[in-house]
């Protein structure tokens, strides 16, 4: 991508999410953002994000996923468990933000707008959930979890009360839950041998 044009796409990625801040003076909901606001406050025009988005919904999800990517790396240096550990509590810290509320007003028009739904999918959550059932993987072919579970259960019973607390609000959602929430679900898929000390060590 040409200079000119990288500075634009990043132009418009900058003014969305600050346009759907929650906590910034000229807020708006994601219902209520228009892609005339964007390209106003971007300085761009409005047919630029027309050739390179196709919705609206898309150029959100690519700014929060700009975002949030670079707060929530995967620490591929660490033993699995540890970077399990870290990146849960990355994600943690990102959704109790503005990113959160923002995550939750896009998994509500999924909910109804189908479109909206394939673009969430396809342009974050897939990529990000093979990335952690990467790790889960890695957990279970080292000996940190058991094997006889398969490693989709093993990432749902893991982020699911993040997801729950955020949309939710029905616990805290920082470091000190996420550390409790991965401590309580590897008891649970700890290795027969592991978990039989777990229990007798109570």
């Amino acid at each position: 991508m040409a200079v000119r044009s990288e500075t634009s796409r990043r132009a418009l990625l900058q003014a969305t999410m600050e346009l759907l801040d929650a906590d910034g003076p000229q807020s708006v909901s994601l219902q209520k953002l228009s892609i005339e606001a964007i390209a106003r406050r971007a300085g761009v025009g409005k047919m630029t994000i027309y050739r390179w988005w196709p919705s609206k919904a898309a150029l959100v999800i690519d700014s929060f996923i700009d975002n949030h990517l670079v707060q929530t790396t995967v620490d591929e240096t660490l033993p699995p468990l540890d970077a399990l550990r870290e990146h849960l509590r990355s994600v943690t810290r990102i959704y109790a933000g503005p990113e959160g509320r923002l995550v939750t007003q896009l998994i509500a028009e999924c909910q109804y707008d189908e479109a909206t739904l394939r673009e969430f999918r396809e342009r974050f959550w897939d990529d990000r959930h093979e990335t952690v059932l990467g790790l889960v993987r890695r957990c279970m072919a080292e000996g940190a979890m058991r094997s006889d579970v398969s490693p989709e259960v093993a990432a749902e019973l893991i982020y699911s009360p993040l997801y729950q607390r955020m949309l939710l609000k029905l616990g805290p959602l920082d470091v000190a839950a996420a550390d409790e929430i991965l401590d309580v679900v590897l008891r649970g898929l700890a290795p027969a041998a592991t978990s039989s000390k777990v229990h007798s060590d109570h």
